[in-house]
């Protein structure tokens, strides 16, 4: 982009040194088709970008289910807020970048945000979602529990205090929170992920049955969470439940082939019918 929009800035200053030259009136028919051509080019490779950006987003989507077990999906509307001193710019850049999956680039937007406009809440909420992606869980916890001083029913943000304690294994903390966001019950995406977290919560605490329970709850709530049918056969699977284990895999990847929980459901089905352990 950097080498594209150089050679625009060249053309622009060619076309405004020849309207400010003395036969600029001679040549107005010439300069006016320059700047039709100028307009063109810029308009078919702004498409282009445009395109390539949405290309983008879809590989970091596809990123994104690589990981070994997903985090809060990001869900924070696009930020709409009054300037404060230059703030704003950077609290949309910081939107834009978790977006696309630039998590370091929007700390450091987010940060620029908080200088200048401190205690910003949409700002203190975006800086903890880049914080928490980056599984910096110390400085996100910090950030999410300031939200939640001025908003304690901002089940988004408990849902995400509740999935770091999960990851640091603070458990009654994690059950806590989550079980919050269940009663809270004001956004479906949390009431969906409290649930999720709290299976994997019960599973790392080896209470088999209660995972199980979560687990189906969540997908009584949302099927299209693959990733639960996943780890509701390794709920049935470490409790004993063998068969229920093979059948919930087998309903994981027909759920969705071309997901990568899906794909995971087959393989942990083809490890296990092979006489390995999941």
């Amino acid at each position: 982009m950097g080498e594209l929009s150089d050679a625009y800035r060249v053309r622009l200053a060619a076309l405004a040194a020849r309207l400010d030259a003395p036969q600029a009136t001679t040549e107005r028919d010439a300069i006016r088709d320059a700047l039709i051509a100028l307009g063109k080019g810029l308009e078919q490779d702004l498409a282009d970008l445009a395109a390539m950006k949405e290309e983008a987003k879809a590989l970091v989507e596809r990123w994104k289910g690589l990981q070994a077990s997903a985090a809060p999906a990001f869900t924070a509307e696009r930020p709409i807020v009054a300037d404060h001193i230059g703030a704003s710019t950077f609290i949309e850049k910081g939107w834009t970048r978790i977006s696309l999956g630039d998590y370091a680039g929007a700390e450091d937007a987010l940060t620029k945000a908080l200088k200048l406009a401190p205690n910003d809440p949409q700002a203190e909420s975006l800086l903890g979602w880049a914080l928490m992606l980056q599984e910096k869980y110390d400085e996100a916890l910090m950030q999410f529990q300031k939200v939640l001083m001025r908003e304690p029913g901002n089940a988004l943000a408990r849902i995400n205090v509740g999935y770091i304690c999960l990851k640091k294994r603070i458990f009654g903390e994690a059950i806590e929170h989550l079980s919050r966001a269940i009663r809270l019950d004001s956004d479906r995406k949390a009431t969906l992920y409290a649930h999720f977290y709290l299976g994997l919560v019960y599973l790392e605490r080896d209470m088999f049955e209660d995972a199980q329970t979560f687990f189906q709850k969540t997908l009584a709530i949302g099927p299209n969470l693959i990733e639960a049918y996943y780890e509701l056969g390794r709920a049935f699977w470490f409790n004993g439940q063998k068969e229920e284990a093979l059948q919930t895999w087998r309903d994981g990847f027909a759920a969705n082939k071309f997901n990568p929980w899906g794909k995971k459901c087959a393989e942990v089905l083809a490890t296990v019918e092979q006489g390995g352990e999941p």
